[in-house]
């Protein structure tokens, strides 16, 4: 290996791709991992599976935001597992059924988090959650194609089965989703029918605690489920589902016919934090130091969605500024400690949060003030333009956003191809196979000496 030293980020979210951007005019080779080829604004994946934006308008190649960037390639790979003591990480089976290895000096996990099920792994088939464009698509094809078998279904009780959406989870995504499809029911479907009436839609959120948006001061969480209310929501605190199925869903003795079910009740961390060896919180996340390294080892940062940090004696939220602050301190830490200087801890600037609930209803919890209605939404708006990757997914998205504003319109409804969820589970390394090496190429054309593949 050469004189500089090659940090491998793992994750091309918030996290690592600030991590990456914070790295550009270091004196070091960087490696930025990814499953996908793009990088996409999780926060508006509800506004793609309810056909207000496309795929495109909130995703962007990473190796077109990094394209500038000399010292940092880019490589579209799935990470099996990695290997602490060695200082290397392994690839999931490529194309050819061959496993690479990678060697690194640091290394930045930002693999994020993927879908928690409380045990109940058949859930996952029935109800997709929301962390990905494929997810987005699935359930923008469930919504959408609903409405087309109710207009082509005889029976009246099937109607009503395949009219009713139901929203496990009453967090942010939970409460955005609801909002949109009562939009979509009430505003964008209603005369494009003729069969039947979409505004007649039944929409169910459905929380298991005692209200919703349950990290918001209760007064905002009180005016949010106010909004969803007057939008026809059928809102239920207190409320866990206990069973479901490809027809319904189970409430204790109560059952819900249904076709569409939406996930977003839980999360938990992706798979590879398991390999890390670290300690682990009940969600599968890395417990960090203060440094946001993992214990024992001050060459491995554990960034984003996946560490578990506390603030104030509350854990980090999984929110794009905790990704982004985490991943540029990841790197300030590195930087210290090639120039032999002592790291500093993490300290986490909570910005406030926010939530829409539908046209020019939204709830923002600022810290130094409190908004509702149509001030919180147009924070809200304003908030997620300016964090789009690239000029034109802004102008892109103000333009599509205010014409659904004045027109009603949703006009990414199309339904085609099939989307299936993929696994949440990264593969595990094959035993049989010998891994092979991966020679590294810097971006000034130097080869790197790779590290031989482990002895049997």
């Amino acid at each position: 290996m050469g004189s500089r030293k090659r940090v491998v980020i793992i994750g091309g979210g918030f996290g690592g791709l600030y991590a990456a951007k914070a790295l550009s005019r270091a004196d070091v080779d960087v490696l930025l991992l990814d499953k996908t080829n793009h990088h996409t604004f999780q926060p508006l994946l509800y506004q793609v599976a309810t056909a207000g934006l496309n795929p495109a308008d909130i995703a962007t190649p990473i190796r077109h935001i990094l394209r500038n960037q000399d010292n940092c390639t880019v490589l579209m790979a799935e990470v099996a597992r990695i290997d602490v003591g060695e200082k290397r990480l392994y690839f999931a089976p490529g194309y050819d059924g061959d496993v690479e290895v990678v060697p690194y000096d640091y290394l930045i996990v930002a693999t994020g988090a993927t879908h928690s099920y409380f045990g109940k792994a058949h859930y996952a088939r029935l109800a997709p959650g929301l962390k990905t464009v494929d997810e987005a698509l699935l359930i923008r094809q469930r919504i959408f194609m609903a409405y087309e078998a109710a207009e082509r279904e005889p029976d009246e009780q099937e109607r009503k089965a395949l009219l009713t959406f139901v929203v496990v989870g009453a967090g942010p995504t939970g409460v955005e989703m609801a909002g949109a499809l009562a939009e979509i029911a009430k505003k964008t479907l209603v005369h494009e029918f003729r069969r039947i009436d979409p505004s007649a839609a039944r929409i169910l959120l459905l929380e298991g605690g005692p209200r919703i948006l349950a990290t918001y001061p209760e007064k905002l969480s009180a005016k949010a489920q106010k909004s969803l209310e007057g939008l026809g929501v059928d809102v239920r605190t207190n409320t866990r589902v206990t069973e479901m199925d490809d027809d319904g869903v189970l409430i204790g003795e109560e059952r819900i016919p249904t076709k569409t079910i939406v996930w977003a009740a839980g999360v938990a961390a992706s798979a590879v934090a398991k390999s890390l060896g670290a300690p682990l919180d009940k969600a599968g996340r890395v417990e960090v130091t203060k440094e946001l390294s993992i214990p024992g080892h001050d060459e491995v940062y554990v960034i984003g969605d996946l560490a578990a940090f506390e603030h104030d004696g509350q854990p980090v939220p999984g929110v794009a500024p905790a990704a982004v602050q985490s991943g540029r301190h990841a790197v300030k830490n590195i930087l210290a400690s090639i120039r032999g200087e002592p790291r500093t801890p993490f300290h986490y600037v909570d910005k406030g949060s926010l939530a829409t609930i539908g046209r020019a209803r939204a709830v923002a919890d600022l810290h130094f003030a409190k908004l509702s209605g149509f001030p919180a939404w147009i924070a809200w708006l304003l908030i997620h333009i300016l964090l789009l990757i690239g000029f034109k997914n802004r102008f892109l998205v103000l333009v599509q956003w205010a014409w659904a504003y004045f027109f009603f319109d949703r006009g990414s409804r199309l339904i085609h191809g099939m989307v299936t969820p993929k696994k949440a589970e990264a593969p595990a390394l094959p035993s049989s196979r010998r891994p092979a090496e991966l020679a590294m190429t810097s971006p000034a054309g130097r080869e790197e000496a790779s590290v031989s593949a482990p002895r049997n």
